[in-house]
């Protein structure tokens, strides 16, 4: 029940913060800049001043990006150029969940994930998976010859239902042990983060902390609130765990990666995570794009920061030689990790 009342509050709090920055915001893009192109950067400079929340952690003098950045804009500016120097700007924060939308393009900055090896396979999975796998709730899931249980989870978007997983922990259950893979998982909904990882504990356990932006200022923060995982209702999985991850997994994908962390009898195998658990705030320039980026806090239960990822217990990449064989390397440690 604790987690379930845990949840709503953190929602609704969050939901009404949401509300109450959206309405200031509002405020500041429509009555204070034009739409032109010094009105747009600097409407887009004043949001992520007010409402970004790891200037400090990264060390970045947003007032000195500011006054390089001014320099560049001028009334002539096409849309195009608008966009690039604009991207360019947030690039500054080298934050692969800040985004930038238009009706032409979406900036990004991808260095985060793109300048590490993928670490993942769709044909390798296919491999793995066969064509006999099983599919439940969004999870596809089968036995390996060697008698380890693999679960591919490759988003939380669609809700997991209980029964769901009873079904597929009941029919993994004569496994020696359990791989789940949450490679390239890109997140979704909280609550069925929980849902899966709440199946994996027989005790309440403290999982992380949260903060809240109350304030315009850059260190205008609510006090730490903790985070519980519930033991979930139903079947729960009681043999040795492995969760797969590699850069691509973040969002609601990173918070269950977290979660799991705390879990008995589980290790996290693969590359880092990338991070960006933070419940997300979006705003509008002048022109109609819009910003969206992670505006929460989140921490493990260290009070360590996992804005930027959560490191493995085990860092394994995916080399070139098993690739060429048809292996995946990080599946093929995961498995002699649970042989041991």
């Amino acid at each position: 029940m604790r987690r379930i009342q845990s949840t709503i509050s953190y929602i609704t709090t969050s939901l009404l913060l949401l509300l109450l920055l959206c309405s200031v915001t509002s405020c500041i893009d429509n009555e204070e800049y034009a739409n032109n192109p010094r009105g747009n950067f600097e409407a887009l400079w004043k949001i992520m001043d007010e409402h970004y929340c790891f200037f400090s952690q990264k060390g970045i003098d947003w007032q000195e990006v500011h006054q390089r950045y001014a320099k560049q804009f001028d009334a002539s500016m096409n849309e195009k150029q608008q966009f690039e120097v604009l991207t360019n700007m947030l690039s500054e924060l080298k934050d692969g969940h800040v985004n930038l939308y238009t009706s032409f393009n979406i900036g990004r900055y991808w260095a985060w994930r793109d300048n590490y090896p993928k670490n993942y396979s769709d044909s390798l999975e296919r491999k793995y998976l066969k064509s006999d796998y099983l599919i439940a709730s969004g999870l596809d899931y089968t036995v390996f010859d060697d008698n380890i249980g693999y679960i591919r989870c490759e988003s939380f978007q669609n809700p997991i239902g209980a029964g769901n997983l009873d079904d597929i922990l009941l029919h993994l259950q004569p496994c020696n042990g359990l791989i789940i893979d949450v490679r390239n998982n890109g997140g979704g909904q909280l609550s069925n983060a929980e849902e899966l990882a709440a199946r994996f504990t027989n005790k309440e356990e403290l999982v992380g902390y949260i903060q809240h932006k109350t304030g315009p200022g850059h260190n205008d923060f609510s006090p730490l609130q903790p985070e519980y995982l519930t033991p979930g209702k139903g079947i729960r999985w009681q043999k040795p765990v492995v969760v797969l991850t590699n850069r691509s997994v973040f969002s609601a994908a990173n918070e269950f990666v977290k979660y799991m962390k705390c879990c008995p009898n589980v290790h996290i195998v693969g590359d880092k995570t990338g991070g960006g658990a933070g419940l997300p705030f979006s705003s509008e320039l002048p022109n109609g794009w819009s910003v969206r980026f992670s505006a929460c806090p989140m921490y493990d239960r260290d009070k360590q920061m996992t804005e930027f990822g959560i490191d493995p217990d085990y860092k394994v990449d995916i080399t070139e030689s098993d690739l060429i064989k048809g292996k995946d390397t990080i599946i093929e440690f995961a498995r002699q990790l649970i042989a041991k």
